[in-house]
């Protein structure tokens, strides 16, 4: 592959969908550049063979425009040649440019603070003493009816457990430690023979 650099004022075709022989063969490849170098005597070629594309680069823009009438959709080869104007891209600046300063209080962690930022007081939690009178006056066993259940909404009543801390602290005083609890075994599911089909 044989890569010459080009300037900006050239004007260039792209040649798609050549034939793999152009990159293989060198007598093939010296035959399509003789079809463009009739237009253009300094004509260069970059070829890509991945792509199965090749890049062709003018000095004159009469002469580009000239070889793009004639030979597009012409026979090359045994299959048909297209060729395409070369597009440019320009893009703004040729260095890329840092995100602008209000967003960079999203980054994680934030260099500093956006300007005027202040941090939040966290609001005090919201006690209901009430709720908490009548559970604290609840013995064992015994319920409070939190909310009165109506046609469309249930009831929400509080049941106060016994206290069972105390028996399994005498449990384990008197064995030393604490019973496991038994893991009951899942039962086998009954053998029942295939049918041989």
């Amino acid at each position: 592959m044989h890569l010459k650099t080009t300037k900006c004022n050239y004007l260039c075709l792209v040649a798609t969908a050549v034939d793999h022989e152009i990159f293989g063969r060198p007598q093939i490849r010296e035959q399509f550049e003789a079809l463009f170098c009739a237009f253009d005597p300094d004509t260069s070629f970059q070829f890509f063979r991945s792509f199965r594309r090749v890049r062709i680069n003018f000095t004159n823009a009469l002469a580009a425009a000239e070889a793009r009438v004639k030979l597009h959709k012409s026979d090359f080869n045994g299959k048909e040649m297209r060729l395409y104007f070369a597009q440019s891209v320009h893009i703004g600046s040729p260095r890329l440019e840092p995100p602008k300063p209000e967003k960079q209080f999203l980054i994680s962690p934030p260099a500093s603070p956006p300007v005027g930022w202040a941090q939040s007081q966290d609001a005090m939690p919201v006690l209901n003493y009430d709720l908490l009178c009548a559970v604290s006056k609840l013995g064992p066993g015994e319920q409070y009816e939190l909310h009165t259940g109506t046609t469309n909404t249930p009831s929400v009543i509080v049941h106060v457990c016994e206290d069972d801390s105390s028996e399994d602290e005498e449990e384990t005083a008197e064995t030393g430690k604490r019973d496991r609890p038994k893991i009951i075994q899942t039962r086998r599911p009954d053998y029942v023979p295939s049918v041989n089909q």
